[in-house]
């Protein structure tokens, strides 16, 4: 027997017969359980919905700038006075931050221990001056601004000897962990690189050293011949919901040209992801009725950029349950709704 996710009007996990699937991630090795026998779809699922509510008063909106620390980057097309009005894009300091860009990292151990000071960057991309818009809302163009403003922050940040790694995300509405609505996403800069990106590496690492090729390349090529995973794609970028996906309706947004540093993205293929992400978070958002969701940026360390075995990319989660205590005692995640039926349902999502 196999566990699940309770359909909807249950409350607890129940008993599935034996047609759920055990599949492994080629890169990380981690296991999942895909439910293929009772799988849920789009209406299975209950959870509140992102919508905007544009009450209170926004630290985000045009106006309101002093509520925010002084920017570190702006773009201003028709001029204007820094952290005044006039911007299209702003980027702030974390008001209240995970690490502080100030100070030595003094790295040290107590005992069997180790520590350091909690030392790296924490900033907010504002990427719009309307509360009303959500990410999906904005042009390509303006999504592409968004992308542009990644960059930048990430290569002067990287200038730093003290940090490792620089992650780039969103959580988008109350479920996915966001504190206010106007549509923001976020970067923490680290002394030390993440766990799950070195689970990549290491995985990629030993992919590479026993085929001489980079696993996200071949899992790329798979999907494209296979076709049944892919919601959407253009020149330069495949959306498709991995073969192994965790999360009911996750995707993946891989480019079709093998980099491992997002930084040497040219613009031209930025335009290109920022068709793709704009047409990923629609899909998603008309299927689903307006989830919350998170996105991630997974990119190579700072300094390992020429690697041949890495490949960056985007994860898209959107939070439609919660992870329990299977899923946090055993590192097994349980996914009621089998990739191949999730793609369907996205690439029959009116945009």
């Amino acid at each position: 027997m196999a566990l699940t996710e309770p359909r909807k009007g249950q409350n607890h996990i129940t008993s599935v017969p034996s047609e759920s699937e055990l599949r492994r991630d080629v890169v990380t090795g981690r296991w999942v359980i895909i439910n293929t026998s009772h799988p849920s779809r789009v209406g299975d699922f209950e959870f509140e919905s992102a919508d905007v509510k544009g009450t209170g008063t926004c630290p985000f909106c045009p106006g309101n700038e002093a509520m925010t620390p002084p920017e570190v980057y702006a773009e201003r097309p028709s001029g204007g006075q820094p952290n005044g009005p006039g911007w299209t894009l702003r980027v702030v300091p974390n008001k209240f931050p995970a690490l502080q860009i100030e100070g030595d990292l003094q790295r040290r151990g107590i005992g069997i221990f180790d520590m350091s000071r909690g030392v790296g960057a924490h900033e907010v991309i504002v990427e719009s001056t309307n509360h009303q818009w959500q990410l999906a809302d904005l042009d390509a163009p303006d999504i592409a601004r968004t992308l542009h403003a990644y960059q930048l922050r990430s290569r002067e940040l990287r200038g730093d000897q003290r940090l490792k790694y620089v992650l780039i995300f969103k959580n988008h509405g109350v479920a996915a962990g966001a504190s206010l609505e106007h549509t923001h996403s976020q970067l923490i800069a680290l002394p030390v690189v993440p766990i799950r990106v070195a689970d990549e590496l290491n995985g990629c690492a030993q992919h590479f050293e026993y085929r001489d090729r980079c696993a996200y390349c071949d899992v790329l090529h798979q999907e494209l011949e296979a076709r049944e995973r892919v919601v959407c794609e253009t020149s330069a970028f495949a959306v498709f919901a991995p073969y192994v996906s965790r999360f009911p309706y996750e995707l993946c947004i891989l480019p079709k040209f093998h980099r491992a540093d997002f930084l040497l993205v040219p613009d031209d293929e930025l335009q290109d992801l920022a068709r793709a992400l704009r047409e990923a978070l629609r899909r998603l958002r008309s299927a689903l009725k307006n989830p919350a969701y998170n996105f991630i940026l997974h990119t190579a360390p700072i300094e390992e950029g020429n690697r041949e075995d890495y490949h960056w990319h985007f994860e898209l989660m959107p939070t439609l349950r919660q992870v329990a205590g299977f899923e946090w005692g055993t590192g097994f995640y349980i996914n009621p709704t089998p990739p191949e039926l999730a793609a369907e349902d996205l690439r029959n999502a009116s945009i």
